[in-house]
């Protein structure tokens, strides 16, 4: 495997808190997952050997047909593997069952997807709450609705409409709140710029590095050389299995002047597209 690491830039591209650390918050173990059809095996993951730390924005690209969302799905409790094992907070979760994984995933896991299923029949603010309540208290998951809603930039308003009523980067914003209520120990997201206009689509990745940079570890599949560019840690998946990782720093824009922030996000254009030739991108 190809690892590569990228000289900082300067205070927006600044060495990653957590690599002091660098505590585990999931690994793998000969991950395999195998798909059969028609009595033809298809290997999408194969032997997997990875770790995810935490306080990391690990972004997981490849060409299609990697098995980037099978990893994703596997790293989160969304699938069980064929072979191999996988732990998440020094628990193996891989032979869990069906009820346990479902309770694992309410408590541990937030979520965020290309297509946003919020549930049409109710407010912003009800999604939100429908899920908060499956682990905690009324009072409670109100007052956490209530502090990342306007972390997110949804007034009160907006929070009582329904899903058609509101814009797609609205939509998504409140899917990441529902993703936050709990408090979970790992975001994952997949492709959650990928039904967006450039606009809404910036607003949500701003989200991301926000909550990133209060600590939230974020593990996120994308093709899309926007989004990629705020992770700290980037993995290429090619034919089931990591051939590079590429280490860009933490991405900080808000800590620099805007000319400082064009530079910056120059050289780690420059870095990340310069990693991906070399992978075969």
């Amino acid at each position: 495997m190809t690892t590569m690491t990228s000289t900082p830039a300067g205070p927006a591209n600044a060495p990653n808190p957590a690599a002091v650390a660098r505590r585990a918050v999931i690994s793998t173990d000969r991950l395999t997952k195998t798909f059969s059809h028609a009595g033809v095996q298809q290997h999408v993951l194969r032997n997997l050997d990875l770790t995810i730390y935490a306080g990391d924005f690990t972004v997981i690209m490849g060409p299609s047909g990697a098995g980037k969302p099978t990893l994703l799905y596997a790293l989160s409790g969304m699938d069980t593997p064929t072979l191999g094992t996988i732990t998440f907070d020094g628990e193996d979760i891989s032979g869990y069952s069906p009820d346990k994984l479902a309770v694992f995933r309410r408590r541990r896991c937030g979520f965020v997807f290309q297509q946003i299923h919020l549930l049409d029949a109710l407010s912003l603010l009800d999604n939100v709450m429908a899920v908060g309540l499956l682990t905690g208290r009324r009072g409670d998951v109100r007052r956490r609705a209530a502090d990342l809603f306007e972390r997110v930039g949804l007034d009160e308003a907006t929070r009582r409409k329904f899903p058609a009523m509101i814009s797609g980067g609205e939509a998504q914003r409140a899917a990441v709140v529902r993703a936050m209520i709990n408090d979970p120990a790992v975001l994952f997201a997949d492709e959650p710029t990928g039904q967006l206009n450039s606009e809404f689509g910036q607003r949500v990745l701003d989200l991301l590095s926000m909550l990133h940079d209060d600590g939230q570890t974020v593990v996120m599949v994308t093709h899309d050389l926007r989004s990629a560019l705020r992770g700290n840690r980037i993995l290429y998946l090619r034919d089931g299995a990591i051939h590079g990782e590429l280490d860009l720093g933490v991405y900080r824009p808000e800590r620099v002047t805007a000319a400082q922030e064009r530079h910056v996000r120059h050289v780690r254009h420059d870095q990340l597209t310069g990693f991906l030739a070399e992978m075969g991108w």
